[in-house]
């Protein structure tokens, strides 16, 4: 086996450019496939990464519009049209905030937890499957191991720029368009 650091710098960033651009591949694919298995609930990838963070037992009785965005890691103005069409489809609720009636708690609705609970999720633990046919269990761990490393070392790049979670569109997913 050829590991990048015994490739030379040029070997390096040619594995470099091939890692990240399948990642992109994936965040794409993701979005395509993974809003068809939901859409006849009339869920989005991201309505569907909404709801699955809503459904966290910590988050019972609601979380910050700025907790939510840092968790999902997409800007505020994106999340809170998000949100809004969520409103209005009756998937989530927000309030103010008792604690500070300048921020507003999102809070998955019974109908949200309905559709989540008995619709949409038996669709994404079959897409789950399809999706990692072949992946061992070590696969999975492993997998998730280095993407956790890869994503801490970019939260790392991201504050040495000066930019915070969800505070800079510029540099953020568009949370109509990807994951």
């Amino acid at each position: 086996m050829v590991f990048p650091n015994d490739l030379g710098d040029m070997g390096r960033m040619e594995q470099a450019n091939r890692l990240f651009f399948r990642l992109y591949q994936c965040a794409n694919m993701l979005h395509k496939t993974g809003t068809k298995a939901v859409e006849s609930e009339g869920l989005t990838t991201q309505q569907w990464a909404v709801l699955g963070a809503l459904s966290r037992p910590d988050t019972q009785n609601g979380i910050s519009m700025g907790d939510l965005a840092r968790f999902l890691m997409v800007s505020r103005q994106n999340l809170s049209g998000l949100i809004s069409r969520m409103e209005r489809d009756g998937h989530v609720r927000s309030d103010p905030d008792g604690r500070d009636r300048r921020s507003r708690l999102v809070t998955m609705t019974d109908s949200g937890r309905k559709v989540w609970l008995d619709q949409a999720a038996p669709k994404i633990r079959l897409f789950y499957e399809q999706a990692l046919d072949g992946f061992s269990n070590s696969d999975l761990t492993h997998t998730v191991h280095y993407l956790l490393k890869l994503l801490d070392n970019m939260k790392e790049i991201d504050a040495e720029q000066g930019h915070h979670p969800a505070d800079d569109d510029e540099h953020r997913v568009d949370t109509e368009h990807h994951v």
